[in-house]
C-alpha cells in the first residue's frame, strides 16, 4: 500500500484534432516540387575558368572536353613524376656533399691536432 497514492502514472495527451493545417501533403509530387523548389538540378562551380557539374558522384567539366583535359592531365602527371624523381636526385646528392664536408672537416681537425702536437714536441726540445 503505497502512502502517497498511486505510484507513476502520466496523463494521456488528447489526440490531435488536425493532422497538418497545410493541404500540401494531398498534392502529387511533381505539383509538391513546383510548389516548394524541391527540383534543385546537378550542382555546379566554376574554377579557374572552367564550368564544372557534378553527376554520378564525380566532377565533371560542362564544356565536354574530356580528352582534353585528360591529355592534361596525363601530361601533368608525367612532369609532376619527373619532377619527384629530379627531387629525390638532388636529395640524394646534398646527402653526398654533406657526408664529404662531414669527412673532411674531420681530417682537419685531425692535422690540426697533429700540427699542434708536433709543434709543441718541438718546443719541448
Amino acid at each position: 500500500m503505497p502512502l502517497f497514492g498511486n505510484s507513476f502514472s502520466p496523463k494521456k495527451t488528447p489526440p490531435r484534432k488536425w493532422a497538418s493545417l497545410s493541404n500540401l501533403h494531398l498534392l502529387d509530387r511533381s505539383t509538391r516540387e513546383v510548389e516548394l523548389g524541391l527540383e534543385y538540378g546537378t550542382p555546379t562551380m566554376n574554377l579557374a575558368g572552367q564550368s564544372l557539374k557534378f553527376e554520378n558522384g564525380h566532377w565533371v567539366s560542362e564544356s565536354g572536353s574530356f580528352l582534353g583535359d585528360r591529355r592534361e592531365l596525363q601530361r601533368l602527371r608525367k612532369r609532376n613524376q619527373q619532377l619527384e624523381e629530379e627531387n629525390n636526385l638532388l636529395r640524394l646528392k646534398v646527402d653526398i656533399l654533406l657526408d664529404m664536408l662531414s669527412e673532411t672537416t674531420a681530417e682537419s681537425h685531425l692535422m690540426e691536432k697533429e700540427l699542434e702536437e708536433l709543434k709543441q714536441h718541438s718546443w719541448k726540445k
